[in-house]
């Protein structure tokens, strides 16, 4: 095996953007233990993100999931509670390649994000010694910071209208590689909460997608996992990345698909 930093970490999402190809990711919320990365990998996720906005998972917990998912191959990322430096750079330093910044609604916004998701000279991130993506090795810093900044992706979520109107200003932010659409909350925000099919959602996207590609970014589907077809939709329009879903939503349909088939069964 290679010593090469480089060689080391190795980020499957942005290769498969890199060459225009759909990502299926799967967000944890509710498994607290490792298995969870493992699982993914065997059901054909290209990646997963751990959702510490909307759960009350730990950050050992979070850090212990996303390294077994880098021993999985696939891609670990964090969508973080808030997005203070310290939120960002612990995620980061605990195993993940990359964040989901939530409420990201100015192009100041996101370059503090990327301040504190990457290493000089594009950000602000400290150094705190060897990191599992790199297998704890001690690296030349220089190297090592260098295949971090390549291998890490900084993700902005657009949930409000504000977003969609400076889409073009926060795609144009170097060091930026996504914008993942978070619909629900878009949706909200508009008034409009549960209308999906709703005209202005089409437009949302549209503008940021025309925007993201301007820019050479990428555009992610999040908040629509009970509309596939919209979903395809948007894949069309340019989207390559699509959350499908959370654990706790694929258990509980899956649970309840089987009580029902079990129920259903006639004893006549």
């Amino acid at each position: 095996m290679s010593d090469r930093a480089r060689d080391i970490v190795h980020n499957n999402v942005k290769v498969k953007l890199a060459r225009g190809e759909v990502v299926a990711s799967m967000t944890v919320r509710l498994a607290r233990s490792i298995e969870i990365a493992r699982l993914a990998k065997t059901a054909g996720f290209d990646s997963i993100y751990v959702d510490v906005e909307h759960s009350s998972l730990s950050l050992d917990t979070t850090g212990q999931i996303c390294i077994a998912a880098l021993e999985a191959g696939i891609a670990p990322f964090v969508r973080v509670p808030s997005t203070r430096p310290e939120q960002v750079s612990r995620a980061l330093d605990g195993g993940a390649l990359g964040v989901i910044a939530p409420h990201v609604h100015s192009a100041a916004a996101a370059r503090a994000i990327v301040a504190a998701a990457t290493y000089p000279p594009l950000g602000e991130r400290s150094a705190g010694g060897p990191l599992p993506h790199l297998h704890y090795r001690p690296l030349p810093p220089a190297e090592a910071n260098a295949a971090m900044n390549e291998a890490t992706m900084v993700i902005v979520q657009f949930e409000a209208a504000e977003a969609i109107d400076r889409a073009e200003e926060i795609a144009a932010v170097e060091g930026v590689d996504m914008v993942l659409m978070g619909t629900n909350d878009l949706l909200a925000d508009m008034g409009l909460t549960g209308q999906y099919e709703h005209e202005r959602v089409r437009d949302a996207y549209a503008r940021t997608i025309a925007a993201c590609r301007r820019h050479g970014k990428h555009v992610g589907v999040g908040g629509l996992s009970t509309r596939p077809k919209l979903v395809a939709e948007f894949v069309k329009m340019g989207a390559r990345y699509v959350s499908t879903g959370t654990d706790l939503a694929f258990l509980l349909a899956e649970s309840t698909a089987r009580a029902k088939q079990v129920h259903e069964i006639s004893v006549k």
